[in-house]
Parts: structure tokens; sequence; C-alpha cells
């Protein structure tokens, strides 16, 4: 599961890990990206270079009659996405990397759901496995979405939740957006679970909770954890 994340890197330092050009998207740090906002994704352009663009969260198949489905799509699960009506074509066809700093787990113990800030050791933007689609609304408005891929957790991750975003490396990142790899068995032996010992998480106060709070404050530790 992946209900939300942040995206706190410049311009510069994406463009630099990713080789792409961002440099006409305006570009702010975010620390509470949630479903149904727009984010950044990158994609393979025509003459297979590597472009950035702003899609909202929450895959609307091209089938849909409204932007609303998109909310239940915001991710889908790595084993069976190739199969799933809603992300069959887009497994094969429309691949991307949703660029990430962070991302945020809530553990369930009892009535409380103390909310984590999980990153990477290496620091840095780094991508998570994503698909997206283009949708056109009845009105003819053209609408880019995507949905994050999971997979089962790690090590590190499993006593907070049993899922967890798929997180690409520099070489998986190349051959899933290679628009002339559209084998699902070789496609899905990249869809794992990233490295524990590369991870760690912290803690992190309840006002992440709020979609309206988008602060450095939500990516911050409140105590040390046992990811820390």
């Amino acid at each position: 599961m992946c209900g939300r994340y942040a995206v706190a890197s410049s311009n510069r330092e994406i463009e630099e890990r990713f080789q792409c050009d961002v440099g006409s998207l305006e570009l702010t740090p975010r620390y509470n990206v949630a479903p149904t906002q727009e984010s950044l994704a990158i994609v393979t352009g025509a003459n297979g270079e590597r472009q950035g663009q702003m899609m909202r969260w929450g895959l609307v198949p091209h089938w849909a009659k409204d932007l609303s489905i998109g909310a239940r799509f915001i991710n889908a699960r790595a084993e069976t996405a190739e199969e799933t009506a809603a992300f069959r074509v887009a497994f094969r066809k429309r691949r991307c990397l949703v660029v990430a700093t962070g991302f945020y787990e809530w553990l369930r113990e009892g009535k409380a759901k103390p909310p984590f800030y999980v990153m990477l050791k290496a620091k840095g933007p780094f991508a998570f496995a994503g698909l997206w689609e283009l949708w056109r609304s009845p009105e003819g408005k053209w609408v880019r979405s995507f949905t994050i891929l999971t997979t089962e957790a790690n090590p590190l991750m499993r006593p907070i939740h049993d899922r967890m975003p798929v997180i690409l490396t520099p070489e998986t990142e190349a051959l899933w957006l290679d628009p002339l790899s559209e084998d699902p068995a070789r496609l899905s032996k990249v869809l794992v679970p990233f490295a524990a010992e590369e991870m760690h998480f912290h803690e992190v106060s309840s006002i992440v909770n709020s979609w309206k709070v988008d602060s450095s404050a939500c990516a911050e530790p409140i105590a040390a954890g046992p990811g820390g």
C-alpha cells in the first residue's frame, strides 16, 4: 500500500538522477502528496528521451465514465496488474517512473495508527514503478493519470504493513521504461521488494494524516523508531 508520499528534490537533482528534462515544469517541494493530486512522473518520449510530466495520482482507465474511479486505482498489485482490466494495456504500453523522496505508512496498533516516514539511506530522489493512462472526459479534456505498483513488504517494512511500493533501481528503471519491453514475465521480475538494508524509517507526527498539510514537518521524526 502507498497512500501518501513526498517528492522534495529540486529540478536539477531530478534531471541529474533520472537523465530527463523537467525544466519547463514548475516543481515545488511536496511532503504530503495525496491521491487525486498531480505529481511528477517520467515517461519515454516518442524519440526515446525521458520526459517529466505532471499527472493525476489515481489511474483513470480509458473506458471510465468519469474521474472519480481513479481514487480506487492509486495502487496496483504487481502480482496481478498485467491481468487486471484497468491496468492490462498500460502494463505493456504505458509504464512510468513516479518520482519520490520518501513515503508514509501507518502502523495498525489497535485503535492507534501512528504514521511512519520511509526513505532510502542514500537519500535523494528515487522511483516507484508506475503505470499511466490517458483519459478523455465527455467534454473533450485529456487527463494523464498514474498508479503505483505494490509488492510484498521486505523485512524492514513487514512490522508496519504487509505491502510496500515497488522501488526501482537505476538498472531496473531502464528496463521498465523501455518501450520495446512488453513481455510480462520479464517485466514482472523487477517488481520485487527493495533491499531492506538500504532503507530506514522513523515515526512522524499525525499532521500528515490531513492532505491539507504539506510542509517539511510532515516528514520530521518525532521519536527514534525501530527502523531508524
